[in-house]
């Protein structure tokens, strides 16, 4: 087996980075162009969330079998195809005008979700297990591409004269520029390169899917549910929500989302550097604890006080100020972002031969997450009327998630150190003598 020089994994660390930030930046566009037409065609907050979900639905499924055929046909070659395919699909968004239509063209933009799964597949064969969490969390980094939509389209939206066609048109430009500049610049993976040479045959389908029945990685996959599924659901649903709560403007509510984003995406190659120092799991423990204070917190919601007034009752809403929800937004994508690189380090290590089926079906299941919560954050805004309801829910998933790691981790204790079983016993008490010789 031939061993990567550095400038290689260079390379490809680099080259797959950047495409994976321009596929994350389209596969949340419908965070800002959404809001217009969900004006445009007068949609209410379920319909709006089903909206921007629905590309997260694609990117999701879709990562299971994009990582399967990167393990088979070698990562360079199925991320350049899926993202002209992607590029398309961006590009007749622009041509649809009704509702089920968008409907359907948002699934086709949503295989820019499927990059990671891939990405994941071609860096982490680049480099030695030692380096793949620092490696894995720098790609994980792309993750950026929410915050560059969030603050980047409103502006292009407005350059554009409020024509969200231009920027959809500018996105899929963009993307099929990247897809070309990733296959000229990188090269397949060395053990792709070994297999051509030895002649030897890539594993089934359904040899790679062979690892899903271990209940470990659906643990792995609830945990990346919320580091995950959760950020993109807010990431997609924030703009939305300071406009309803706090009444701003789209540029301000896309600048402010994006300052929850950024921490999200940024701190993941931080995320896999302390993962590789201090362990996966400790990491783990840091994100859901931190996490679960802020959603506690965000979920406190609006509340109406009415005190007596000289010219009769007067009403005072009470809500979390702006500057503290910021904060906290920007704390919770920041452990987020550590937690996504945590949950990744144990991939290569568990499943070194099957790190994209694995990695596939770990990040559609976090998709998921993307696609079920906005829909849910806009069902329970329309059916009982509370903003913060999105929080609370995100509060319930966390709580079953760190419940769930703990436990688990206590077992594989317990098993690897049966003396752990028992119960824990007082040391025994000194005897007269004892006493005696230290009095």
């Amino acid at each position: 087996m031939r061993v990567a020089t550095p400038a290689q994994q260079t390379r490809a660390l680099t080259a797959s980075t950047l495409a994976f930030t321009v596929c994350f930046a389209v596969w949340t566009i419908f965070s800002i162009i959404g809001i217009k037409i969900k004006a445009e065609l007068g949609l209410n907050d379920t319909q709006f969330g089903i909206l921007v979900a629905t590309p997260i639905l694609t990117g999701s499924l879709s990562r299971i079998f994009l990582g399967v055929w990167a393990d088979q046909y070698g990562g360079r070659l199925v991320l350049t195809i899926q993202m002209l395919a992607t590029a398309l699909a961006t590009f007749l968004l622009t041509t649809v005008s009704t509702y089920p239509m968008f409907l359907l063209a948002a699934l086709g933009v949503g295989l820019a979700g499927g990059s990671f799964a891939v990405g994941i597949q071609y860096v982490s064969t680049w480099y030695p297990k030692e380096k793949q969490g620092t490696a894995l969390g720098i790609f994980g980094v792309g993750n950026v591409g929410a915050a560059v939509t969030n603050f980047g389209a409103p502006i292009l939206l407005a350059a554009m004269s409020d024509q969200w066609q231009g920027v959809a048109q500018v996105y899929a430009v963009i993307m099929a520029v990247a897809a070309v500049v990733f296959f000229l610049t990188t090269q397949n993976d060395l053990a792709l390169q070994d297999r051509k040479e030895r002649g030897l045959q890539h594993a089934s389908f359904i040899k790679q899917l062979e690892p899903l029945k271990n209940l470990q990685i659906w643990r792995f996959s609830l945990y990346y549910f919320f580091v995950f599924g959760a950020f993109v659901a807010l990431a997609l649903w924030l703009p939305r929500y300071y406009i309803g709560v706090y009444d701003l403007d789209i540029k301000t509510a896309g600048l402010l989302a994006a300052c929850y984003a950024l921490p999200g995406s940024i701190f993941r190659a931080l995320g896999g550097w302390l993962s590789d120092k201090y362990g996966a799991r400790a990491v783990m423990y840091w994100t859901f604890i931190a996490s679960v204070l802020c959603t506690f917190v965000l979920s406190y919601p609006a509340t109406d006080y009415i005190v007596a007034g000289v010219e009769g009752p007067i009403m005072f809403n009470i809500t979390i100020p702006l500057w503290l929800f910021v904060c906290l937004t920007i704390i919770l994508g920041f452990f987020m972002s550590l937690g996504k690189a945590a949950v990744y380090k144990h991939i290569p290590i568990y499943y070194p031969q099957h790190v994209g089926s694995v990695g596939g079906i770990v990040g559609l299941v976090g998709g998921l997450g993307g696609f079920v919560l906005p829909i849910c954050f806009g069902a329970m805004n329309d059916i009982i009327g509370v903003w913060t309801s999105c929080f609370m829910l995100l509060t319930g998933i966390i709580a079953v998630a760190l419940t769930w790691m703990h436990f688990a981790i206590r077992h594989m204790e317990r098993s690897k150190h049966p003396a752990l079983r028992g119960p824990k016993y007082l040391p025994e008490l000194a005897t007269n003598d004892d006493n005696a010789r230290t009095s």
